[in-house]
């Protein structure tokens, strides 16, 4: 990786390079980076951002689909077995969900299974900021949601949680 990537040297990278470099920003989806990376060059960060709605509003469903499941539960399993990448372990650490309480992990291992099966994929949400009870209470709440709506949402999260990866690899000019 470059010592010190800018937008403009991440627009200047061939496809090898840039895939090197922010290949992994969508969990398990490098696909999402390659066609953002024959859109290049990036104005800036928020040209970056907008080729990646973009990419994403482009996409099929089943891709889309196939996004959102490669993301890990929310402490669940993955978490568990040690699995996770180590984006999301930093994430989740980072959220205090390495350390639930009994209850709290209880609780939602509970709302992760109520989610899959009501939507048949998992419960996504940009975990940094947040402390376990906000999560915990956004994910009871986002239950009562409608499929379609859900969709989005975990499409709009997925987005949110690529903000934050790049803004850990990305220098601002």
């Amino acid at each position: 990786m470059l010592e010190h990537l800018t937008i403009d040297s991440l627009s200047r990278l061939d496809r090898a390079s840039f895939m090197a470099a922010v290949g992994a920003v969508f969990e398990h989806s490098p696909w999402v980076m390659e066609r953002a990376w024959e859109r290049r060059p990036f104005a800036n960060r928020a040209a970056l951002l907008e080729v990646l709605r973009t990419v994403l509003a482009e996409a099929e469903r089943g891709e889309l689909l196939a996004l959102i499941n490669a993301h890990p539960e929310l402490a669940g399993k993955a978490a568990v077995r040690g699995d996770l990448t180590t984006d999301s372990a930093r994430e989740q650490a980072g959220a205090g969900l390495n350390a639930c309480t009994p209850e709290e992990f209880a609780s939602i291992q509970k709302l992760n299974s109520a989610y899959r099966e009501r939507f048949g994929w998992p419960f996504i949400i940009a975990v940094k900021g947040l402390g376990r009870q906000e999560i915990i209470a956004a994910m009871a709440a986002r239950l009562t949601r409608r499929p379609e709506d859900e969709f989005a949402e975990a499409l709009a999260q997925i987005l949110r949680i690529a903000s934050f990866r790049l803004d850990d690899l990305i220098f601002a000019e």
